[in-house]
């Protein structure tokens, strides 16, 4: 094996991290790599970091007097990127969502470093199709505040003051621990999942949308008890899975879990179809979103059970065709 078989993949970046510091040891490496690597990482490259005696490893570190290891080289490995890199760099700073992640100063002196380089892409290179119209401001002054404020909060677990517009136009101020913000493809919209907070301690979880908050205000309260994720989603999961068979038509079963591939779900393949069955465990509170999802496959699928969304399904495609070619009567 060749340390350097790929331009900065991960046993360069591993060995990178550990080469910046200059004096380390051996259980300092174990946990680098057991955080950075593979799962079998752990099993030959602490061999080819710390010092053998048969001079099989690649001499990146030596033992001290003092027993600690120490870099053979003067200074930590320097990152070069390539021409190709900074393209994609460049581009990237096109896309107005990375502006929220990173400050103007970073910006600014990202766009001086890059200055010349041609974008990898241009945006008017591609079509979106299946994405909504209305998706957030990102270019907003007031949502970028708003969105650092909370990436701030999830980061730092801290307790806010959150003002915002709900769906049906009412005005809500209250008081939330944000816990992860996902970002929707299909909508162009971030939303943040939280729990509302009361004295001190949640009282209720919920999602918002951060197009829709007007303020957010810092309370100087940090949530100090281990946040488990996994118990927030399973509060919100919905009673019963849907389970949908997929026809391999038009691609049907790459497209659809690759739409999918977000959601708690099983797949089994269907030998009567050439497809496969999936169940799809969702947020009950998004359940109608789920619903417009499937909807976008049209014949490709069949949604099997529950007999209740089954119904809702139905509800939607009548509704849809009411409006398109007229009311009928009956089912």
């Amino acid at each position: 094996m060749t340390v350097f078989s790929e331009i900065y993949g991960t046993y360069f970046r591993i060995t990178a991290k550990i080469l910046e510091k200059n004096i380390t040891d051996e259980k300092e490496i174990q946990r680098i790599i057991s955080e950075n690597g593979f799962r079998d990482s752990l099993l030959f490259l602490p061999k080819k970091l710390i010092p053998q005696k048969d001079r099989s490893d690649w001499g990146f570190l030596k033992y001290g007097s003092d027993g600690k290891l120490r870099r053979t080289i003067k200074n930590p490995p320097l990152r070069i990127l390539t021409l190709l890199q900074k393209s994609w760099l460049k581009a990237k700073l096109l896309d107005p969502k990375i502006r929220l992640f990173l400050d103007d100063n970073t910006i600014f002196r990202l766009e001086d470093a890059l200055a010349g380089i041609n974008p990898l892409y241009d945006r008017e290179n591609f079509r979106f199709t299946d994405m909504y119209n209305d998706g957030d401001d990102f270019g907003n002054q007031n949502y970028r505040t708003v969105f650092r404020k909370i990436l701030s909060a999830v980061k730092n677990h801290e307790i806010i003051d959150i003002n915002f517009v709900s769906g049906k136009g009412k005005n809500i101020r209250g008081r939330f621990l944000p816990l992860k913000i996902e970002y929707s493809r299909k909508n162009n919209k971030f939303r943040v999942y939280c729990y509302a907070m009361k004295n001190g301690i949640p009282s209720g979880s919920g999602i918002i949308n951060i197009g829709r908050i007007e303020n957010v205000e810092n309370t100087g309260a940090v949530y100090g008890k281990r946040i488990d994720m996994n118990e927030y989603f399973f509060s919100r999961r919905c009673e019963e899975p849907v389970t949908v068979c997929v026809t391999p038509q038009r691609n049907g079963v790459e497209r659809f879990l690759t739409e999918f591939s977000s959601y708690e779900k099983t797949t089994a393949p269907d030998p009567q179809t050439g497809g496969c069955i999936v169940r799809i465990w969702y947020d009950k509170y998004d359940e109608t979103e789920l619903l417009v999802q499937l909807l976008g496959f049209g014949p490709v699928i069949e949604i099997v059970s529950p007999p209740r969304f089954r119904k809702l399904v139905a509800e939607r495609v009548k509704k849809q065709y009411d409006i398109t070619f007229g009311k009928t009567n009956g089912a």
